[in-house]
């Protein structure tokens, strides 16, 4: 008896061994594999040309794409079930796909997306969540999440996905990686699943800025060319105030690299809200544009709604007929999205393609050929695993405000990881206009050592500022006294404009506002003193000529006054101000 007791202590003591060690091991596939992989498969290159050819441009690469792209022989399970279920093995391998083996990669298969490649997220309910390396306990973005993690986790060289708002510079940033948004049309969008037509471009993703632009270079099929210089690259502001994290952390790595690489003379500073507000008339027919206030500051939220708007109504038309037969059973956010995408009027629909070409038009005027502009990826860091806010309108609407700028405009963007913030992967963004691929990603190439150097010296000293430049601290000073300015407090905004004239005596525009602030307080002398000097500093500041102007006339040198508005319309002749205060002027002292 005492035998076989212990008989079956020992068995039972193997089997649970055994189970450990199955335990174990089915870890261990998990961990190997981070779940990013819908398909294994391989796909070679050809022979290489014999000397003295030269070698396949990627050859000794290995790429995965996500499970949209056709690959003869497979399904493309486009992140359903009953969508794999329902539709037949793909006849001929995606033209993007074969170009990228016929250049000497091979493709090792095929990764998760989000369902119906939708979503950002990179949740998937039907073939799991891909575990993101940089933050395991986060989502790893989508809708081309499993690309974006077999780069992340050294299981693919570079990979492909499809990006419509933001399904590829989503997971970029939330695995810290490399993300490359393609213009619309550079690529060509045959041989996916579209999701909205009009928005989709193929992306692609690297650890590696080299790799990532030699699959663009085989891509966009251009011709050689003399790499350009950036001629401006434009810090957007007002978006990078849209941040849950501080704005500093991010926006002093890209101005450090500037410096160092191209000179501090390139970059300027903008709001692009008030920019495109001016540009873009049709977005404020929009039925948003009023519920969101009405005002330029509203205007990239609105435009994140017409982003989604117009995503909507090409997936509800392109899809239906597939729903109505297959009846699949869909995320309620697909399927409301999808219900909403049928029910939208002809007319809206029109004024969104008119907003589109607006923006487009608009960006093409600021960025030019060799202008770049500078964004957050996404305003905050990748939410908790299976949070509710991923589910919600108003999340999809925070989460597009910023790459609505690029997916509706048709523009081109580069995602670049700049480290960690509280162990989160924080990014910058780099826009050019549409047709700017080739440019952008050799700026990107160019600027990446220098990013990095700046990112890591940022990281290691998290616990205390960098020291600023002067030119950085009068600039922070001028800002307080505009805020001040603003708020109507003017002996405040004459402190901060003195504080930024003692760090930097020689930018006029520290003059030129100060002398503002000095005319609201009546101190018309020493507003006529600071303009005088932001003239001599600045010979065609019309602002300054204004000043002058209503400060000697204040003080009664009528005629000097009348000088000041007369050249200032020199300089704008249809300076309605100017012209107005000159003529009053000489009638009242001819």
């Amino acid at each position: 008896m005492a035998s076989s007791s212990a008989n079956l202590w020992v068995l039972l003591g193997l089997g649970f061994a055994g189970i450990l060690l199955m335990t174990r091991k089915l870890k261990k596939v998990v961990k190997e594999d981070f779940g990013a992989f819908v398909q294994r498969l391989q796909l070679l290159p050809p022979p290489q040309p014999p000397p003295p050819k030269a070698p396949h441009p990627l050859t000794g690469l290995n790429f995965a794409v996500s499970d949209v792209f056709d690959i003869e022989g497979y399904v493309s399970g486009f992140g359903h079930p009953d969508w794999a279920r329902t539709h037949e093995e793909a006849s001929r391998t995606s033209p993007i796909v074969a170009a990228l083996v016929e250049g000497g990669a091979t493709c090792v298969g095929k990764t998760v997306v989000d369902e119906m490649a939708y979503g950002i997220s990179g949740e998937n309910g039907h073939y799991g969540t891909p575990t993101n390396p940089a933050a395991p306990s986060c989502v790893p973005g989508g809708s081309s999440s499993g690309s974006a993690v077999v780069v992340a986790a050294d299981l693919a060289d570079f990979s492909l996905g499809v990006d419509t708002v933001g399904g590829v510079r989503v997971p970029s940033a939330f695995c810290g990686i490399l993300g490359f948004r393609s213009s619309h049309g550079s690529v060509g969008n045959a041989g996916f699943v579209p999701v909205s037509t009009s928005l989709d471009t193929v992306g692609w993703f690297s650890k590696d800025p080299n790799v990532l632009r030699r699959v663009g270079h085989l891509l966009l099929q251009v011709p050689f060319a003399v790499q350009r210089t950036p001629r401006q690259m434009i810090l957007a502001d007002d978006c990078f105030q849209l941040l849950k994290f501080p704005t500093d952390r991010i926006t002093q790595v890209v101005i450090k690299a500037v410096e160092k690489l191209y000179g501090r003379q390139i970059l300027k500073h903008e709001k692009i809200e008030e920019y495109f507000n001016a540009k873009v008339p049709s977005l404020k027919t929009f039925n948003g544009y009023k519920s969101n206030g009405g005002s330029k500051y509203s205007f990239l939220r609105t435009l994140s709604e017409v982003t989604l708007f117009l995503k909507r109504h090409e997936f509800g038309r392109t899809h239906a007929a597939w729903i109505d037969t297959a009846k699949p059973t869909l995320d309620p956010l697909i399927l409301t999205s999808f219900r909403d995408g049928l029910e939208q009027a002809d007319t809206e629909v029109e004024n969104c393609k008119l907003i589109r070409d607006e923006m487009r038009a608009a960006i093409n005027s600021l960025l030019k050929d060799d202008g770049i502009l500078v964004v957050p990826t996404i305003a905050g860091p990748p939410p908790k695993l299976g949070a509710k806010e991923l589910q919600s309108w108003e999340y999809q609407i925070q989460a597009t405000t910023l790459l609505s700028i690029a997916s509706i405009s048709g523009c081109c963007q580069a995602s670049v990881p700049l480290g960690t913030f509280e162990k989160s992967p924080i990014s910058v963004s780099f826009i050019a206009r549409n047709g700017g691929d080739r440019f952008l990603l050799d700026t990107v190439h160019t600027m990446y050592s220098a990013l990095q150097e700046e990112a890591d010296f940022a990281s290691k000293n998290k616990g205390a500022k960098r020291v600023a430049s002067r030119e950085d601290s009068a600039e922070i000073a001028k800002e307080k006294g505009n805020q001040a300015f603003k708020d109507k407090q003017w002996p405040k905004a004459v402190s901060f404009y003195t504080e930024a004239i003692k760090l930097s005596s020689s930018n006029a525009t520290y003059y030129n506002n100060r002398a503002a602030a000095f005319l609201e307080l009546g101190s018309f002398l020493q507003a006529e003193a600071d303009c005088t000097k932001a003239i001599s500093l600045d010979k065609k500041n019309v602002k300054a000529y204004l000043r002058r102007g209503t400060a000697r006339e204040m003080l009664g040198y009528y005629k000097e006054a009348i000088e000041d508005f007369s050249y200032a319309l020199v300089l704008e002749p249809n300076n309605k101000r100017a012209a107005l205060s000159a003529d009053r002027l000489r009638k009242l002292f001819r």
